[in-house]
């Protein structure tokens, strides 16, 4: 469409639109049992209980979720209270779409959970109807990279039963005749998606829950949370108060939306979500829009959603309006809407479906919604309070989560654990420390509602809320061409771009320009944002080569790799050795010296963290004195470290261990030095002796390098030998220049996270929360060999371990290769004899052996155990949207099988890399 014709467009939409547009006077919605029903004045009396087990504080689609399923768990003296009415909050106004393909294997979980309670449940349980309405969903793509995500999203949905296919333009059209295909590359269809009432959707499941014994009050505002002390200093929920006096409870859970960081505040709870007003308007009746599926066009970043006879239009800005101050009174408002803010989608859906230019709108629909740093729900317990629970932040999906996130919550309360890895919703994925910074919740969450539509590349990155923690090698690697991620408000090393620095350029993250939004100049020179956007493909990326560089350099020189990210703790105190045979399932009760990897587990014998381990003499360490004869300095995922301190710490206080756990993470930088010639390299630097027998594989000792004391640990990530220096931070540019500089002999490199990932898949070593998590236990995952099951030691899990070792592994971790040159990055679909049995959880290109590698599950089609017999016997192939690409299982590591390597054993070392690029 030409200017002329675009500008005249617009004239005639908002003319229509100046005719038409009246508030909405009420809401859209009616099904089952009417809210008058469900309404008490103010002035009634409030029958309050004393106690209760539970306390839900937000009477929206997810406080009745919550409520609805503790109550199916037995939880039935549980009360929700409402400051007004249920729905009243954001619920009301919400548009109730529901979808169930993301590029997430646990969204498609939860989302399905949903969709199977509104069709098939609520109704028969309450009498009610949740007003559900299947009428499909259409994805529409203008590009192939578009469509090449969609058909990522079909191959994982075949696994959960979720049934989709991609249709040409003129198939779309034939779907849905008032669709404009012109410029449409293709679509794809899910028949089994549709629409939710949001007030039957509550009207049903606070129906059910009462039912079932549990309490609503309305009209009943929380004045204040009250908080405990117990004997190990940790903080407890002890009471809800209200202005008809205190309900006694060990738990709260802050379901109250957009105000869920006042109800925080109560509790000094931090709860990062920020308030945006999100519109949609309503057509008037169109004809020929009847029965036709909903619409996701994600390149115009706008969705049509069906209502009757008439379309919802909504979408996502680059330019949302903020709620700085949110209004404690709010009840069943609204706002008026910016046209100037929301025309852009007008336009958008004209052309989409040019009727809606002929069609007046007959109301506007501009309510609060809450949205989040990541764009993800807010979940768990919160780590500054035990008993305070979050089930907030649903960044205006919050129906189409709320089956779902519900049913985990519930189990995560009741059974201290959810059935389902919950990581990514998890609250303690955010460290401590940027939760509390306004600024890092504001840009974050911008940028996040910003790019909602936007295409999910693997290796996505954000340019909001950067530079937030550095580590002390933060400028040493920025001046080598460091290219960083942001992970748990960390600054670690990516890829380094060496070629890009020689004209002096910056690759760092610069401060975030909103898009160019508000007034805000956009960066226009912008290294960094440039580097990311060649690297936002699902082929191989631009930077595929660099990266290759990285890892043939560990395999046949030298690396050094900064991972002071790790979360660093110290165990201490007279049952630290109690709380560490309890916590691990591999055998750290090791004379000091010893470096264990181990992993810890839940209750349910799922893997909560995998870390290591190091049983420290406390005579020799200067960093934290202990008292009793043990200690240990522990060290953990840096994505994950707040999560592991929290479970550590909240197992002590559980098992009432008389220990202390403290963190030292930012007081410690740490270096893998990995590779053939580590050896010789830190041998020059050092007094200490570093030969096979005076310092073997898997313990640590207190060195000097280059005249500085660090410690020095014999592990290793990628399949080398190699050593980790733990370093003071005073300390850290004195060793680290010393390495680079005593390495130029040995052809030494810096190398970041995408060469750590490529090598260790390489090696099948586990990554946490990708080829193992908190619902696989560890011998589904090959880890069986960390388990103390032949001693008598118990541990957390051992129970659950046991039982489920004696029926049989019901899915078996397996290590996949394509011979083609195919990349892969996760999430592809795993077929034996053309029956989908499982999908990659993780995926990368391995240099050295010059295949694409990914490791995933494989369960039986029948639902029995997977024995090897049954692995052996399949033929596989990997789906790569849509594709079935031949493929060979590996019952052995890739590289180096024998483990000669990591021993300091080295045969001819060659390059075997061909440049494909």
């Amino acid at each position: 469409m030409n200017c002329l014709a675009l500008a005249a467009q617009r004239t005639f939409v908002q003319k229509c639109l100046a005719r038409t547009i009246f508030p909405l006077a009420s809401r859209l919605y009616s099904s089952g049992q009417s809210t008058s029903q469900l309404q008490r004045k103010a002035t009634d009396k409030v029958d309050l209980p004393a106690s209760a087990d539970v306390v839900v504080v937000g009477g929206g689609a997810t406080g009745s979720s919550v409520l609805y399923h503790l109550a199916h768990l037995g939880v039935t003296n549980c009360v929700l209270v409402e400051k007004d009415q249920v729905t009243s909050g954001t619920t009301h106004h919400s548009a109730g779409l529901m979808w169930r393909l993301r590029p997430n294997d646990v969204d498609m979980q939860l989302l399905t959970r949903t969709r199977n309670m509104v069709r098939d449940e609520l109704e028969k349980e309450s009498g009610l109807s949740p007003g559900y309405l299947e009428n499909g969903g259409l994805f529409i793509a203008s590009s192939k990279e578009r469509l090449d995500e969609y058909k990522r999203l079909m191959t994982l949905g075949k696994f959960f039963g979720i049934d989709s296919h991609v249709l040409s333009p003129s198939e779309t059209k034939s779907l849905y005749p008032l669709l404009n295909v012109d410029d449409v590359y293709g679509t794809l269809y899910s028949p089994g998606d549709g629409n939710i009432d949001p007030t039957g959707l509550v009207n049903c499941l606070t129906r059910a829950a009462t039912n079932r014994g549990a309490k609503i009050i309305e009209h009943c505002p929380v004045t204040g949370i009250q908080v405990g002390i117990n004997d190990f200093g940790t903080k407890q929920v002890s009471a809800v108060d209200t202005p008809y006096g205190s309900i006694k409870t060990n738990c709260v859970v802050n379901c109250a939306g957009v105000w869920a960081p006042k109800l925080g505040a109560m509790a000094s709870v931090a709860i990062p979500l920020l308030a945006m007003r999100h519109a949609y308007v309503v057509t008037q009746k169109i004809d020929g829009v009847q029965d036709k599926p909903n619409v996701r066009d994600h390149d115009s970043s706008i969705y049509l959603r069906l209502q009757g006879e008439a379309i919802f239009i909504g979408g996502y800005e680059s330019n949302p309006i903020f709620w700085e101050e949110v209004e404690d009174n709010f009840a069943f408002s609204l706002f008026d809407l910016d046209w100037d803010v929301f025309s852009q989608h007008i336009e958008l859906a004209v052309n989409r479906m040019p009727a809606i230019g002929q069609t007046p709108i007959q109301s506007t629909v501009c309510g609060p919604e809450s949205f989040t740093p990541d764009h993800r729900p807010l979940l768990g317990e919160a780590p500054e309070v035990r008993g305070f629970y979050l089930s907030c932040g649903f960044n205006s999906a919050g129906i189409m989560y709320n089956g779902g996130c519900g049913e985990q919550l519930a189990h995560w309360i009741v059974n201290g654990v959810p059935t389902l890895d919950m990581f990514n919703y998890d609250i303690r994925r955010f460290h401590h420390s940027v939760v509390r910074d306004r600024m890092w919740v504001k840009s974050t969450s911008h940028e996040a509602y910003a790019k909602n539509y936007s295409i999910v590349f693997p290796k996505d990155q954000p340019l909001a809320g950067r530079n937030m923690r550095k580590d002390p090698f933060y400028e040493l690697l920025l001046n080598a061409g460091c290219v960083y991620q942001a992970k748990h408000g960390w600054e670690r090393p990516g890829w380094f771009a060496t070629y890009a620095i020689q004209n002096g350029r910056s690759t760092a993250a610069k401060e975030y320009d909103f898009y160019g939004a508000y007034g805000i100049k956009k960066h226009e020179d912008y290294l960094y944002r440039d580097l990311l956007l060649m690297d936002y493909s699902f082929d191989f990326p631009e930077c595929h080569d660099q990266i290759g560089q990285e890892c043939l350099a560990c395999r046949e020189n030298v690396a050094v790799f900064d991972m002071s990210s790790f979360g660093k703790f110290y165990l201490t105190g007279r049952d630290a050795q109690k709380a560490a045979d309890w916590l691990c399932t591999n055998n750290v009760n090791k004379e000091p010296g010893r470096s264990v990897y181990t992993c810890m587990l839940n209750s349910r014998g799922g893997v909560e963290s995998d870390l290591v381990w190091h049983v420290v003499d406390p005579a020799e360490n200067r960093i934290q004195r202990s008292i009793g004869d043990k200690m240990f300095y522990i060290t953990a995922g840096g994505a994950s470290g707040q999560h592991d301190f929290c479970h550590i710490k909240k197992v002590i206080d559980d098992m009432k261990f008389d220990c202390q756990l403290t963190d030292h993470t930012e007081e410690l930088g740490v270096l893998s030095v990995q590779g053939p010639q580590s050896r010789q390299l830190l041998q020059g630097l050092t007094s200490s002796d570093l030969s096979d027998a005076a310092f073997p594989f898997g313990t640590h000792q207190v060195i000097d390098i280059a005249g500085e004391s660090v410690r020095a640990v014999r592990l290793t990530f990628v399949g080398e030998l190699g050593w980790e220096l733990h370093i003071p931070q005073s300390s850290c540019s004195r060793v680290y220049n010393a390495l680079m500089d005593a390495g130029e002999e040995y052809g030494i490199v810096n190398a970041g996270y995408r060469a750590l990932d490529s090598l260790s898949i390489e090696k099948g070593y586990r990554h946490w929360h990708e080829d193992v998590r908190a619902d696989d236990n560890p011998f589904e995952a090959g880890l069986g060999f960390v388990c103390k099951l032949n001693s008598d030691v118990p541990f957390l899990g051992r129970d659950s371990l046991e039982r489920q070792k004696s029926v049989g592994l019901m899915k078996r971790l397996c290590c996949f290769t394509v011979d083609n040159h195919q990349m892969l990055y996760g999430l592809e679909g795993i077929w034996r004899d053309g029956v989908c049995v499982g999908y990659l959880r993780r995926a990368d290109y391995g240099y050295w052996v010059q295949k694409s590698i990914g490791y995933g599950y494989v369960s039986h089609p029948d639902g029995i155990a997977v024995n090897q017999q049954f692995l052996r016997d399949g033929q596989y192939t990997i789906e790569v949207m849509g594709d079935a690409i031949p493929a060979t299982l590996h019952t052995q590591s890739l590289f180096d099988p024998k483990n000669e390597r990591i021993k300091g054993i080295y045969q001819q070392v060659k390059n075997l890399y061909v440049d494909y690029m």
